[in-house]
Protein backbone atom coordinates (compact mmCIF):
# COMPACT_ATOMS: atom_id res chain seq x y z
CA UNK A 1 0.00 0.00 0.00
CA UNK A 2 3.11 2.00 0.10
CA UNK A 3 2.43 3.25 -3.56
CA UNK A 4 -1.32 3.86 -3.11
CA UNK A 5 -3.07 7.63 -2.92
CA UNK A 6 -3.55 8.31 0.76
CA UNK A 7 -6.45 10.17 1.90
CA UNK A 8 -7.52 11.51 5.59
CA UNK A 9 -10.97 11.89 5.92
CA UNK A 10 -12.14 13.38 9.26
CA UNK A 11 -15.81 13.14 9.80
CA UNK A 12 -17.36 15.26 12.17
CA UNK A 13 -20.95 14.94 13.15
CA UNK A 14 -23.03 18.04 13.21
CA UNK A 15 -25.77 17.40 15.72
CA UNK A 16 -25.47 16.11 18.72
CA UNK A 17 -27.78 12.86 20.36
CA UNK A 18 -30.79 13.97 21.73
CA UNK A 19 -32.16 11.95 25.22
CA UNK A 20 -35.91 11.67 25.81
CA UNK A 21 -36.93 12.96 29.36
CA UNK A 22 -39.66 13.23 31.00
CA UNK A 23 -40.81 16.64 30.60
CA UNK A 24 -43.10 18.81 33.28
CA UNK A 25 -43.93 21.42 30.78
CA UNK A 26 -44.97 18.58 28.25
CA UNK A 27 -46.53 16.30 30.53
CA UNK A 28 -44.84 13.31 29.24
CA UNK A 29 -41.49 11.93 27.59
CA UNK A 30 -40.13 14.26 24.84
CA UNK A 31 -36.62 14.96 23.45
CA UNK A 32 -34.24 17.21 24.96
CA UNK A 33 -31.45 19.26 23.23
CA UNK A 34 -27.92 20.31 24.47
CA UNK A 35 -27.98 24.09 25.19
CA UNK A 36 -23.87 23.88 25.34
CA UNK A 37 -24.50 25.66 28.73
CA UNK A 38 -22.77 24.39 31.98
CA UNK A 39 -23.79 25.03 35.74
CA UNK A 40 -21.45 24.13 38.20
CA UNK A 41 -22.15 25.05 42.03
CA UNK A 42 -19.95 24.58 45.09
CA UNK A 43 -20.59 23.15 48.25
CA UNK A 44 -17.28 24.20 50.74
CA UNK A 45 -14.10 22.13 48.35
CA UNK A 46 -16.64 20.33 46.53
CA UNK A 47 -18.73 20.93 43.66
CA UNK A 48 -21.65 19.61 41.71
CA UNK A 49 -21.90 20.22 37.76
CA UNK A 50 -24.77 19.72 35.80
CA UNK A 51 -25.01 19.89 31.41
CA UNK A 52 -28.38 21.82 31.13
CA UNK A 53 -30.62 21.12 28.08
CA UNK A 54 -33.58 22.15 27.04
CA UNK A 55 -37.01 20.43 25.69
CA UNK A 56 -37.48 21.17 22.17
CA UNK A 57 -41.40 21.68 22.82
CA UNK A 58 -41.95 23.99 25.31
CA UNK A 59 -38.12 24.64 26.05
CA UNK A 60 -38.28 23.57 29.90
CA UNK A 61 -34.93 22.66 31.40
CA UNK A 62 -33.52 19.36 32.14
CA UNK A 63 -29.83 19.49 33.75
CA UNK A 64 -27.93 16.39 33.06
CA UNK A 65 -25.70 15.54 35.47
CA UNK A 66 -21.73 15.40 35.21
CA UNK A 67 -21.06 14.92 38.21
CA UNK A 68 -21.57 15.32 42.09
CA UNK A 69 -20.03 16.28 44.97
CA UNK A 70 -16.27 15.27 43.76
CA UNK A 71 -13.82 16.99 45.52
CA UNK A 72 -11.84 19.99 43.57
CA UNK A 73 -8.48 17.90 43.75
CA UNK A 74 -10.09 14.88 42.22
CA UNK A 75 -10.94 17.01 38.99
CA UNK A 76 -8.94 17.51 35.85
CA UNK A 77 -7.43 20.94 35.87
CA UNK A 78 -7.96 20.99 32.28
CA UNK A 79 -11.53 19.85 32.61
CA UNK A 80 -11.83 22.11 35.88
CA UNK A 81 -11.07 25.21 33.47
CA UNK A 82 -13.47 24.30 30.92
CA UNK A 83 -16.15 23.96 33.73
CA UNK A 84 -15.24 27.47 35.55
CA UNK A 85 -15.18 29.38 31.52
CA UNK A 86 -18.37 27.64 30.27
CA UNK A 87 -16.42 26.48 27.61
CA UNK A 88 -18.28 26.06 24.38
CA UNK A 89 -15.95 22.88 22.98
CA UNK A 90 -15.63 21.38 26.12
CA UNK A 91 -19.56 21.53 26.41
CA UNK A 92 -20.22 20.33 22.82
CA UNK A 93 -17.52 17.37 23.07
CA UNK A 94 -19.46 16.44 26.21
CA UNK A 95 -23.39 16.68 24.94
CA UNK A 96 -21.96 13.49 22.25
CA UNK A 97 -20.75 11.30 25.69
CA UNK A 98 -23.07 8.55 24.53
CA UNK A 99 -22.36 6.48 27.59
CA UNK A 100 -23.59 9.13 30.16
CA UNK A 101 -26.54 9.90 28.02
CA UNK A 102 -27.68 5.75 27.98
CA UNK A 103 -27.31 6.24 31.65
CA UNK A 104 -30.25 9.19 31.71
CA UNK A 105 -32.73 7.79 29.23
CA UNK A 106 -33.60 4.26 27.47
CA UNK A 107 -34.01 6.27 24.18
CA UNK A 108 -31.25 8.90 22.73
CA UNK A 109 -32.22 10.17 18.70
CA UNK A 110 -29.01 9.93 17.28
CA UNK A 111 -28.57 12.06 13.51
CA UNK A 112 -26.18 11.37 11.01
CA UNK A 113 -25.15 14.67 10.02
CA UNK A 114 -21.61 15.35 9.08
CA UNK A 115 -19.27 17.32 7.92
CA UNK A 116 -16.03 16.32 6.15
CA UNK A 117 -12.85 17.18 5.50
CA UNK A 118 -10.64 15.55 3.01
CA UNK A 119 -6.55 16.15 2.52
CA UNK A 120 -4.08 14.19 1.15
CA UNK A 121 -1.70 11.92 3.00
CA UNK A 122 0.07 11.05 0.12
CA UNK A 123 -0.32 11.83 -3.46
CA UNK A 124 -0.05 9.13 -6.20
CA UNK A 125 -0.24 9.85 -9.97
CA UNK A 126 0.35 6.45 -11.11
CA UNK A 127 -0.91 3.50 -8.37
CA UNK A 128 -4.06 2.19 -9.23
CA UNK A 129 -4.93 2.02 -5.67
CA UNK A 130 -6.70 4.17 -2.87
CA UNK A 131 -6.78 4.14 0.56
CA UNK A 132 -8.93 6.30 2.47
CA UNK A 133 -7.85 6.65 6.61
CA UNK A 134 -11.19 7.79 8.79
CA UNK A 135 -10.81 10.30 11.80
CA UNK A 136 -13.86 10.53 13.94
CA UNK A 137 -13.63 12.94 16.73
CA UNK A 138 -17.32 12.83 17.92
CA UNK A 139 -19.76 9.80 17.88
CA UNK A 140 -22.39 9.42 14.78
CA UNK A 141 -24.86 7.14 13.55
CA UNK A 142 -23.14 7.24 9.93
CA UNK A 143 -22.67 3.89 8.86
CA UNK A 144 -19.88 3.15 6.72
CA UNK A 145 -21.51 2.39 3.71
CA UNK A 146 -23.32 5.32 3.63
CA UNK A 147 -20.50 7.08 3.83
CA UNK A 148 -18.56 5.25 1.01
CA UNK A 149 -21.59 5.37 -1.28
CA UNK A 150 -21.85 9.21 -1.02
CA UNK A 151 -18.57 9.83 -1.12
CA UNK A 152 -17.19 7.43 -4.37
CA UNK A 153 -20.42 7.95 -5.92
CA UNK A 154 -21.85 4.12 -6.03
CA UNK A 155 -24.38 2.13 -4.52
CA UNK A 156 -24.35 0.23 -1.33
CA UNK A 157 -24.55 -3.32 -3.33
CA UNK A 158 -21.55 -2.31 -5.28
CA UNK A 159 -19.47 -1.52 -2.70
CA UNK A 160 -20.56 -5.10 -1.04
CA UNK A 161 -19.80 -7.08 -4.32
CA UNK A 162 -16.07 -4.92 -4.16
CA UNK A 163 -15.94 -6.51 -0.40
CA UNK A 164 -16.32 -9.66 -1.55
CA UNK A 165 -14.25 -9.81 -4.81
CA UNK A 166 -11.03 -8.16 -2.75
CA UNK A 167 -10.93 -5.02 -4.13
CA UNK A 168 -12.18 -3.32 -1.35
CA UNK A 169 -10.61 -3.65 2.08
CA UNK A 170 -11.58 -2.64 5.56
CA UNK A 171 -9.17 -2.26 8.67
CA UNK A 172 -11.52 -4.42 10.80
CA UNK A 173 -12.16 -7.79 12.08
CA UNK A 174 -15.79 -7.80 11.87
CA UNK A 175 -17.87 -9.35 8.69
CA UNK A 176 -20.22 -6.68 8.92
CA UNK A 177 -18.02 -3.75 8.65
CA UNK A 178 -19.72 -1.45 6.00
CA UNK A 179 -22.97 -1.68 7.75
CA UNK A 180 -21.38 -0.42 11.25
CA UNK A 181 -20.90 3.14 12.53
CA UNK A 182 -17.45 4.97 11.45
CA UNK A 183 -14.74 5.49 13.90
CA UNK A 184 -11.48 6.56 13.92
CA UNK A 185 -8.59 4.31 13.04
CA UNK A 186 -10.84 2.46 9.87
CA UNK A 187 -8.82 2.47 6.41
CA UNK A 188 -10.58 1.82 3.62
CA UNK A 189 -8.12 0.54 1.07
CA UNK A 190 -10.52 -0.24 -2.79
CA UNK A 191 -8.15 -1.20 -5.84
CA UNK A 192 -9.12 0.37 -9.10
CA UNK A 193 -10.11 -3.46 -11.23
CA UNK A 194 -9.37 -1.87 -15.00
CA UNK A 195 -7.43 1.41 -15.35
CA UNK A 196 -9.03 1.88 -18.69
CA UNK A 197 -12.54 1.61 -16.60
CA UNK A 198 -13.26 5.47 -17.49
CA UNK A 199 -15.61 5.36 -14.81
CA UNK A 200 -13.13 4.45 -11.94
CA UNK A 201 -10.80 6.38 -13.20
CA UNK A 202 -13.07 9.60 -12.89
CA UNK A 203 -13.91 8.80 -9.37
CA UNK A 204 -10.18 8.58 -8.92
CA UNK A 205 -9.49 11.48 -10.25
CA UNK A 206 -11.89 12.88 -7.89
CA UNK A 207 -10.93 11.57 -4.94
CA UNK A 208 -7.67 13.08 -5.48
CA UNK A 209 -9.56 16.75 -6.25
CA UNK A 210 -11.40 16.43 -3.23
CA UNK A 211 -8.44 16.09 -1.32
Amino acid sequence: MCDALQVRWTITAQKPPQPWIACSGCGGPRAFQSSGKIRLNANGRRLDAWLIYNCRDCDRTWNRPLFERRAVREIDPAVLAALQSNDPQWARAEAFNLDALRRASPRIDEFADVAIAKETVRDSQSSATIAIELVVPLPTSMRLDRLLASELAMSRGRLQALLEQGLLRITSERSDALRRRVKTGTTIVLDLPAETDCAWSCRFQAIRTAS
